[in-house]
């Protein structure tokens, strides 16, 4: 493609994605959307149960101060509410009672005149109704349900927030709402979700698992306390196979509490759900990478030396709400030089990158769906001959890595594929000698499911149709490497999201320059901010 030919087809490109998002004033999500999702919920729910799912808190940012309230995915994905200090109830089997049947109640925050008009509109419980709910009724009602949840085969939740703020004046704010729950279901004030899933793990074990579940809970107690210091996990790492399987029907040491309520069903359900998208997730995930694919391509025409890493950030967060894109779908990376080589940087506080690479991760979010594209440039315009052989390999795995993006194929074939030709390249190069020695320059996993979270639940099996991943090999040479100095602060990842079909995949941030030479042609085009010049700061 020539240069011209790129920039009409960018100018064109960008255009028609700006009339379309323009035009476009609602996100496209239908409460028939949310329902479904609700109902395929059910049907996986055990007969007798009830799942019971709570809104984010909101997080407090410094003294009087919070952060802009961002819904739980699960919660959104489930009913379509945005607002906090809600819960949702969702009922296995009809319940009935002297009004009629219902399987749902949505509680939510009442109207409030005065704190909306410091903190904005609220839509209230005839508000939530028009979301197409069985029931919707104001969260203050929520501690007077009447049903016993002990009458319940199973109540499945999602592990309670920890970073709750009591607000006094709120006698049925999340705090309240949480503690409300735990009452009903005689939730112990020491009861650990992480401790007792293990415990379930070990009172079911197999013989032949045993050491198998050993291994794991020992690497596992080296990194949680609580695990560390949990008599019945110790002294099942302790004992020998024999001495175990006597005693775990006889000994109460090995005696575990039954509770009807259960913290790992609902995950496992909602991640069986989520994995698959659906033709309105897919049009959204779409959009949102649109957006962050031309942000890269206008950054790339915008970059000059001299630039600070926080700049760049703001030039493609600029982009992103240019289109309506709200908010990042996640802490912007852009790393220069050494930086490159950190792999969640997020300070992004270097204000003279010179003439290196720089390395930009980043994603809009578009209607609560997140774009994850990377690419990494020469800020001055041109790779160096060493930067270029790296790029080279990192391109040629990511290139194996979307060939086996398959329907049928698994997430170990893409990491497989980009890792044999990452190893070939860096022995070539002679920066390592073996495989033993390859994480040490690609350290990192190469695909993850994206949609509501840049880290999308998935249960990482074979790969189906509608399932959105990304493809992200990466090779780190930090300065001081085992390796030539020539190569040292060389950080390179190449990012894309890729839509599988039913015939193979599609490349949906293609349109974002991925080989060095387009990158470089791209690099030299004129910017829309060339004469973008401010004041200097007087001191």
């Amino acid at each position: 493609m020539t240069t011209k030919t790129l920039y009409k087809f960018l100018i064109i490109y960008s255009l028609l994605l700006h009339v379309d998002l323009i035009a476009q004033d609602k996100y496209g999500i239908s409460n028939e959307f949310h329902l479904k999702n609700r109902n395929n919920l059910r049907d996986q729910m055990p007969d007798n149960s009830v799942s019971v799912l709570f809104s984010n808190p909101v997080r407090n940012r410094s003294n009087d101060v919070y952060y802009s309230y961002h819904p739980d995915p699960n919660y959104y994905y489930l009913s379509g509410w945005r607002e906090p200090h809600s819960v949702l109830v969702i009922f296995k089997n009809n319940i009935k009672d002297s009004i009629g049947s219902y399987n749902e109640i949505l509680f939510v925050r009442e109207r409030n005149p005065d704190d909306e008009q410091w903190n904005g509109k609220r839509k209230g419980v005839e508000g939530a109704r028009k979301l197409g709910f069985d029931r919707v009724l104001s969260k203050k009602s929520f501690s007077k349900m009447n049903f016993n949840f002990d009458n319940f085969n199973k109540v499945l939740l999602n592990p309670f927030q920890t970073d709750v703020k009591d607000i006094i004046a709120d006698e049925s704010d999340l705090f309240d709402l949480q503690n409300q729950l735990k009452n009903k279901i005689n939730y112990p004030n020491d009861f650990n979700p992480e401790v007792f899933k293990w415990y379930n793990l070990i009172y079911s074990v197999n013989n032949k698992d045993i050491e198998r579940l050993k291994k794991q809970l020992r690497f596992f107690s080296n990194r949680n306390k609580h695990l560390l210091n949990d008599k019945i996990i110790q002294k099942f790492i302790s004992i020998n196979t024999e001495d175990f399987m006597k005693e775990v029907n006889s000994d109460s040491s090995f005696f575990i509490p039954e509770f009807n309520f259960d913290f790992d069903l609902l995950d496992k359900y909602l991640t069986n759900q989520r994995e698959i998208k659906s033709t309105e997730e897919v049009d959204l995930i779409r959009k949102a990478v649109a957006i962050s694919s031309i942000g890269q391509s206008e950054v790339m025409k915008a970059v000059k030396p001299g630039m600070s890493e926080r700049e760049i950030q703001g030039l493609h967060q600029y982009i992103y709400k240019r289109y309506g894109a709200a908010h990042e779908g996640y802490p912007s990376i852009v790393g220069s030089g050494e930086n490159a080589c950190i792999l969640h940087y997020i300070t992004n506080d270097k204000t003279n990158i010179k003439n290196q690479l720089v390395l930009m991760d980043l994603g809009a979010e578009y209607g609560g769906y997140t774009a994850d594209v990377t690419r990494t440039i020469p800020v001055n315009g041109k790779f160096t001959d060493e930067q270029r052989l790296i790029y080279k390999i990192v391109y040629d795995a990511q290139e194996a890595g979307i060939e086996m993006a398959k329907k049928g194929n698994s997430f170990s074939q893409i990491y497989e594929a980009t890792k044999m030709v990452a190893l070939d390249g860096l022995i070539e190069l002679e920066i390592i000698k073996d495989e033993k020695e390859l994480r040490t320059y690609y350290p990192h996993g190469v695909a993850h499911h994206i949609g509501l979270d840049v880290h999308d639940p998935g249960n990482y099996g074979l790969l189906s149709e509608n399932m959105v991943i990304t493809v992200e090999p990466g090779i780190y040479i930090p300065e001081g490497s085992n390796c030539d100095p020539k190569w040292w602060s060389i950080g390179i990842r190449i990012e894309d999201d890729i839509l599988i079909t039913n015939t193979g995949n599609e490349n949906l941030s293609k349109f974002a320059p991925r080989k060095w030479d387009l990158i470089e042609k791209t690099m030299i085009l004129k910017s829309p901010l060339d004469n973008f010049n401010l004041p200097n700061l007087s001191n």
